[in-house]
C-alpha cells in the first residue's frame, strides 16, 4: 500500500519546482503558494515518488496523465481565481489540479467521463482535505445545468471547439480557460464572458493535451 508520507526531501523539491515556476513566468503568488502546499507525490504512482517534482507530466491510470505543473500553474493563473468562486472544472483526472483550485479557496465542481478515474477518487486519501470538491462522472461537453453560472471554467483536455453549453453555464464577467484544437498542439485560451452575452478571446502560448471527448467511458 502506497505510504503518504510529506517528507522535508519532498517539501524541499517542491520549494525547487515552486522558483523554477517563478523563473518561467508564473507570478500570482497565490497560485505558487498553492503549488507549494500540495504534495504532488501523493498524487502518483510510488515509483515516481521523487520524481513528482520534476516539471513534468506523467501518466495515471485510463490512459491519462497528471498535467505538467507549469501547465497547471498557467491555466490557473490565467483563470484569476478569487476565493469562494465557483468554478467548473472538465477532467478531473488525478486531482491535483481540483486539489490547487480548493487550496485557493474556490468552490470546485469538476466532472470526469472516465469511470476507473471517478471510482478511483473515492478512496484517495487527500481528497478529504478539501471538503470544497465536488466530484461528478459525466460528459463535460454538457457541464453542470444543475449548479450553474459558474464564476470560472477551467478545461484539461484539448477541446475541438469551444463547448456552447460551458458559455451557457458561465456567469456574465465570467471566464473560462480552455485549450483549443484538435491535433498535437493546442493555443491556450481565455474567454471571458461580456454582460452582453458576447465572448472576448485573448490567446496564449501552446500546450499540449489529451483530447476532450464526448460522452462517458465506463
Amino acid at each position: 500500500m502506497k505510504q503518504y508520507i510529506d517528507s522535508y526531501q519532498h517539501k524541499g523539491l517542491r520549494k525547487r519546482l515552486v522558483d523554477l515556476l517563478r523563473t518561467k513566468g508564473i507570478s500570482d503568488e497565490r497560485v505558487l503558494d498553492a503549488i507549494n502546499a500540495i504534495p504532488r507525490h501523493f498524487f502518483l504512482d510510488s515509483a515516481f515518488d521523487l520524481r513528482a517534482y520534476e516539471d513534468k507530466a506523467f501518466p495515471i491510470e485510463a490512459d491519462q496523465t497528471i498535467s505538467q505543473p507549469y501547465t497547471v500553474a498557467y491555466q490557473t493563473q490565467l483563470l484569476q481565481v478569487k476565493k469562494s468562486e465557483k468554478v467548473l472544472e472538465i477532467g478531473t483526472g488525478s486531482i491535483y489540479q481540483s486539489s490547487v483550485l480548493a487550496e485557493m479557496g474556490a468552490r470546485v465542481y469538476t466532472i470526469e467521463r472516465q469511470k476507473k478515474l471517478y471510482d478511483a477518487q473515492k478512496d484517495f486519501v487527500f481528497r478529504s482535505k478539501y471538503p470544497n470538491i465536488k466530484f461528478f462522472y459525466g460528459d463535460g461537453f454538457e457541464g453542470l445545468t444543475a449548479f450553474m453560472p459558474f464564476d470560472k471554467i477551467i478545461i484539461t483536455a484539448a477541446a475541438p471547439f469551444i463547448p456552447p453549453k460551458l458559455i451557457e453555464q458561465l456567469r456574465p464577467g465570467g471566464m473560462m480557460v480552455i485549450p483549443l484544437d484538435e491535433g498535437e498542439v493546442q493555443r491556450m485560451l481565455r474567454i471571458t464572458k461580456n454582460t452582453d452575452g458576447t465572448l472576448k478571446e485573448e490567446s496564449f502560448e501552446e500546450f499540449s493535451f489529451v483530447p476532450m471527448l464526448t460522452g462517458k467511458n465506463n
